[in-house]
């Protein structure tokens, strides 16, 4: 009899089948819908836009896998295993709506799962690794537990069970098979039918035993990811990545967050896509520099409050801040967005911090004293560098830079910045930018004393409602004079201009003068002819890359001057390290860990160079104090991009 058929003769045993099946699914659905309530906790977001892109997004990343495949390096290859694992739960999921839909309840199993034996071989494969990578080889990034184990010994099972199946089936039918389950009935040669038989059913029973457990078993694990994050990435941002969230002061009923329903439906899913895979926490510089805070951590206990909180119905949950998240762990995010860049399923730990920031700035007062003096300067004054003994005009000193309140008739404004205008390392960069584009013959202005904070500072650290005001003030300016189009030299305030204004209404062209200079470049308006036979890197800011992916530009500036030898730093480009300036932290005390300033010195070091170069003046800071901390200061000079580019011209 054929074993399809035969299997099934037994109605006791298709009923049991069956029943198994719908007490599985029914465990899965409770458990689904348990989820689904403790997610509509949180508030309203409509992620329901651009649904074409959306679709476009999504099945790029999660069918094409460039989720995991992206982040294959010589380093790290478990993105492939990852591609082979999904690809065969995405064939047999396919293998089991069939059996069930039609292939059980009609005794026949015609459906060809000679494919199916390939996957499952390999993922037998990738299994095997994947443990011996876990708890023998053990990447940093990966967390000591055992739930792991559990999910990889439950597929190589699955797998396992399926392709004995196979192979005692062929036996049983004496007909062919795929090379796999051919080549694995040997093993089963000799044994009698009935034992053949035999060992069918209890392989086949064993084999969608586990497959139930396995479907029961996601939606309580960390493992629940499978499911969630294909929701995640669909409804993942399409803000401009450098764009926080604003808050509308008028209407605003909160100010931050400070409890876990406070949040938006979107943000509560993250906690459930999150697969614990470790990347975010692997590329923090607040991790690695030992502070208390890793990306991940924080998102497993924002979500083991939210089944807590949905759990108790009338009893207080603990607090969010306080019990689950520490104010450390707040204040020690630098707004890098190297923890985003890097996550395989599109969450934001960004936003979450900056909200749970905000309400403690702005809901409970808590703010750092070095901070608190910042934000009270640039309240003050428009400004957040306190002590400075300069003006905002005192760099045009014999310069003759036109001031748009005396001549309204140029094409681009120079916006200089606070740090720009206000610190004596950076002058001498602001200096250089303006004498290039005099070189150049560029007409552009500067709006001087007109000019305040771009509210950068005011906005990472949590001070949403200055920072709106300082927006404003400088969007009615800017529109006073009709400018449209911008050059800033600050990454922070490049991104602000060009990412968070156009939300409260200042729509204007914005380029980073590394773009701006390698236009002029290009076009001739530059020439550097001047060799320079120096060993040089280049330090990628954040805010420039990672948040607006500008790249290219800064390393076309410096493949244009001739002799100049670059070599990049082992940590560049997308896989940039931070500087420690960011998200406020030019004004904050870096008291815990190793220094994060210190630690991009030394990859700077270990580069071997003469020069290393940036193109922000945060960054420049952080250098130059790195290497006074390092004791280098004969040994490698800190530059912005410009002042190399002058030299050469």
């Amino acid at each position: 009899m054929n074993p399809a058929i035969e299997r099934y003769a037994n109605i006791p045993g298709f009923i049991l089948l069956y029943a198994l099946f719908f007490v599985a699914i029914g465990f899965f659905i409770y458990r689904t819908y348990q989820l689904y309530r403790f997610l509509r906790l949180g508030g309203e977001e409509n992620r329901f836009d651009h649904f074409a892109k959306r679709s476009v997004l999504f099945f790029l990343w999660v069918f094409g896998e460039w989720c995991v495949l992206r982040s294959v390096s010589k380093r790290d290859r478990a993105g492939i295993s990852h591609f082979v694992m999904f690809w065969t739960f995405i064939l047999f999921f396919i293998y089991y709506a069939y059996f069930f839909a039609w292939g059980a309840w009609h005794h026949t199993n015609s459906i060809n799962v000679g494919v199916l034996d390939y996957f499952a071989l390999c993922s037998l494969g990738v299994v095997l690794w994947a443990l011996v990578r876990r708890y023998v080889v053990r990447p940093v990034r990966l967390e000591k537990n055992f739930e792991p184990a559990i999910i990889l010994v439950l597929i190589f099972f699955l797998m396992g069970t399926h392709i004995a199946g196979e192979a005692l089936k062929n036996l049983l039918r004496e007909t062919g098979g795929s090379m796999i389950a051919l080549a694995f009935a040997r093993g089963f040669n000799g044994l009698s039918q009935s034992t053949l038989r035999a060992s069918y059913y209890t392989v086949w029973w064993v084999h969608f035993l586990i497959l139930f457990g396995f479907l029961v078993y996601i939606p309580y694990s960390k493992h629940l990811h499978i499911i969630a994050a294909l929701f995640n990435v669909f409804f993942r941002s399409l803000r401009p990545k450098g764009a926080l969230i604003p808050i509308d002061i008028e209407t605003a009923n909160r100010l931050g967050i400070e409890k876990i329903e406070e949040f938006s439906w979107k943000q509560l899913l993250d906690l459930y896509a999150c697969a614990e895979c470790g990347r975010c926490q692997a590329n923090c510089p607040a991790s690695l520099s030992a502070k208390p805070l890793s990306p991940q951590k924080l998102i497993k206990n924002l979500k083991t409050h939210l089944i807590e909180r949905g759990m108790i119905k009338r009893q207080p949950a603990p607090q969010l801040i306080g019990d689950r998240i520490s104010e450390e762990e707040v204040w020690n995010c630098l707004t890098c967005y190297a923890c985003q860049q890097v996550c395989p399923v599109c969450n934001e730990h960004t936003d979450k911090i900056m909200e749970l920031r905000r309400n403690l700035v702005l809901v409970k007062n808590k703010v750092p004293e070095t901070a608190e003096r910042a934000l009270r300067m640039l309240m003050m004054r428009g400004d957040p560098w306190v002590g400075t003994q300069y003006l905002r005009t005192d760099w045009t000193n014999d310069l003759r830079v036109n001031k748009l309140s005396e001549e309204r008739s140029i094409d681009i404004l120079y916006w200089v910045g606070c740090t720009g205008a206000l610190d004596e390392r950076n002058i001498k960069v602001t200096r250089t930018i303006a004498q290039l584009m005099k070189q150049a013959d560029i007409n552009f202005g500067i709006l001087g004393a007109e000019e305040s904070c771009c509210g950068d500072p005011a906005r990472r650290m949590g001070q949403e409602l200055l920072f709106q005001t300082q927006i404003q003030r400088n969007i009615d300016t800017l529109k006073r004079y009709k400018v449209k189009k911008i050059v800033a030299s600050c990454p922070h305030g490049y991104n602000t201009l060009k990412n968070e204004y156009p939300k409260f209404g200042g729509e204007f062209e914005v380029l980073h003068h590394t773009e701006f200079l390698d236009e002029l470049i290009k076009r001739g308006k530059l020439k550097p002819i001047k060799s320079l036979d120096k060993k040089v890197t280049y330090h990628d800011p954040c805010y420039l890359g990672r948040y607006n992916d500008i790249y290219e530009a800064p390393r076309a500036i410096l493949s244009s001057i001739p002799l100049l030898k670059f070599k990049e730093l082992k940590r560049s480009g997308k896989e940039s390290f931070c500087c420690g300036g960011g998200g406020g932290h030019m004004w904050l005390e870096e008291n815990i860990g190793k220094r994060i300033n210190v630690m991009r010195t030394e990859d700077v070091m270990e580069a071997e160079v003469d020069i290393v170069v940036t193109a922000c003046p945060f960054c420049l800071q952080m250098f130059e104090d790195g290497i006074k901390k390092k004791h280098q200061q004969g040994s490698i000079e800190v530059m912005d991009i410009s002042e190399l580019l002058q030299k050469a011209i």
